[in-house]
């Protein structure tokens, strides 16, 4: 490894404040009375870096000259450490599909430090897919390319459509080929493998307390608590139960903020178990997850989910309450009463309507929605049933409807202005008057309030132009695996500005193509990577 540059000074307050582990190895086990296990990455035949995200590099204290010297691809690969770095895993549990699965922990993510930034900020730098860890099970603790190059993508689009989410900072081929069965279907197959590191304040799931509580060690529990709110809520105040439920209420209001969002923008996380919610109220492990391309709020992206559909689009909001519920439990031996987590519940709710509320107001150009007998809601319901049975594009119809100045009355003429958004010309012409109208109706009720410049302003800042559609990142995939990253690189640049026209990569912004109706990778994925 060639000489390091000076970088932020490396904090490591996990590691230092909290139980760990006292053995060394990387050996398969329940690991007790410990919040981390130490574990080095297993260095790999020849880390090779495909792409990285520049803000990213440059928030944690990389420079773009960095960036270029082989020390980093040997780092962020998993072959080198850098001063300061004290790589571990964190041992947590998780309810998995609504049932508790016991000790899960980092099976494939090592975190390499906490870095404190020249401004002071706290990033956490994690490998994904550096081999195994005690928390490995039955796995090799490794990653494939086609997941590492999905999450890479999708943790800087969500970003940059204002999504609350972990970040990335690179990924790094490693040389070597890894063997999934990618439908579990027994027919598993060699990948190319890779190493993605992913950044954020914080890893801490709402599992990493649960696995205390399952097993009484309520002692340990409160540490985590009260280490959290320390490093990751230092805002909060008063005494220890005043600060202990403060902070659940925050968990709880950030969640439901991030759940609008995914909303917003027709996200479908399609693994929502209680080890992926992080306690920042950020997105987090990016698996199976998908994009909405036609509406149908009962899709999920998840085979495995494909039975019960219990992730599924519309039931998200739900199931981060019971996530949510799922914490309270844990934390409760901590709390004389019930009354202040059921509060923070309460608030999970509040606040999941009023900005879902306001997020459907941006979304359409209305006024505040008001009460239930609010016109508007009747519309919006109306629209949404409409978007369903008519199958047409979450993402293309809604950023149409910002656009439009004046519906005529010509049905035909109506429905162009919406740009192809069908996904079946039968549906299309059996609904087609009916949206044409619900169009009017639209029309007259917000023609009556803002200027049309100032209500196109406001949708397309709730509506983006482009989203990593499944089918999009599969292509991407698909040239990186034949060895050209370009698409990678031409995605990462156009999900910077999704919110922008971009004359120049109108392509991206397209419907999704007939071919990837059905085909693996571009509507539903597995948990394999």
């Amino acid at each position: 490894m060639t000489a390091a540059p000076t970088l932020p000074t490396f904090d490591n307050r996990f590691v230092a404040e909290l139980p760990g582990d006292p053995e060394q190895s990387p050996r398969r086990r329940q690991v007790l009375g410990a919040a981390w296990s130490p574990v080095a990455p297993t260095p790999v035949a020849a880390p090779r870096l495909l792409a990285h995200a520049r803000e990213v590099a440059a928030l944690v204290g990389f420079t773009e000259d960095d960036v270029r010297e082989p020390w980093f691809a040997e780092v962020f690969g998993g072959n080198a450490l850098l001063p300061g770095m004290q790589p571990y895993a964190a041992c947590y549990g998780g309810h998995q599909f609504g049932h508790w699965a016991g000790q899960l922990g980092d099976g494939r993510a090592i975190t390499l430090g906490e870095v404190v930034n020249a401004a002071g900020e706290r990033w956490e730098l994690q490998l994904k897919g550096a081999g195994p860890t005690p928390y490995s099970r039955t796995a090799d603790g490794r990653a494939v390319l086609r997941s590492s190059i999905r999450e890479f993508l999708c943790s800087e689009a969500m970003h940059h459509l204002g999504v609350p989410t972990t970040r990335a900072l690179s990924v790094v081929t490693t040389g070597e080929q890894v063997v999934r069965d990618m439908f579990y279907d027994g027919h598993p197959r060699p990948e190319p493998g890779a190493v993605v590191c992913r950044v954020a304040p914080s890893f801490i799931r709402f599992g990493n307390f649960e696995i205390f509580t399952a097993r009484g060690d309520t002692e340990n529990l409160a540490r985590l608590v009260d280490f959290t709110i320390a490093r990751d809520y230092p805002h909060l105040e008063g005494t220890a139960e005043e600060m202990r439920a403060g902070w659940f209420r925050e968990v709880c209001e950030r969640t439901a903020r991030m759940i609008v969002h995914w909303m917003r923008v027709g996200f479908v996380h399609g693994v929502m178990n209680t080890d992926n919610m992080s306690i920042l109220g950020l997105t987090i492990d990016y698996g199976p997850y998908g994009w909405l391309d036609d509406f149908d709020p009962t899709w999920t992206p998840n085979t495995t989910d494909a039975g019960g559909r219990r992730y599924r689009y519309e039931q998200q909001p739900a199931i981060a309450q019971w996530n949510l519920m799922q914490l309270a439990r844990a934390i409760s031996p901590l709390f004389p009463s019930v009354e202040p987590l059921q509060a923070g519940i309460d608030r999970y709710h509040a606040t999941y309507v009023a900005e879902y509320d306001a997020m459907l107001a941006a979304k359409f150009g209305l006024p505040a929605l008001s009460d239930a007998t609010d016109p508007a809601r009747a519309l919006v319901g109306e629209a949404f049933a409409l978007l369903y049975e008519a199958e047409v594009d979450y993402t293309l119809f809604f950023r149409a409807l910002g656009e439009i100045e004046t519906v005529p009355d010509d049905d035909d003429a109506a429905l162009a202005l919406l740009g192809d958004v069908f996904y079946d010309a039968d549906k299309r012409a059996a609904h087609g008057a009916t949206l044409a109208a619900w169009l009017r109706r639209w029309h007259a009720l917000v023609a009556a309030g803002e200027p049309f410049a100032a209500r196109r302003a406001r949708m397309h800042a709730a509506n983006p132009r482009y989203v990593l559609r499944n089918y999009l990142a599969q292509q991407a995939i698909d040239a990186a695996e034949a060895g050209d990253p370009s698409m990678v690189h031409t995605l990462l640049e156009v999900m910077r500005r999704p919110y922008d026209d971009q004359p120049e990569h109108a392509q991206f912004a397209a419907r999704r193509p007939e071919w990837a109706r059905d085909r693996a990778g571009c509507s539903m994925l597995s948990c394999s990577s």
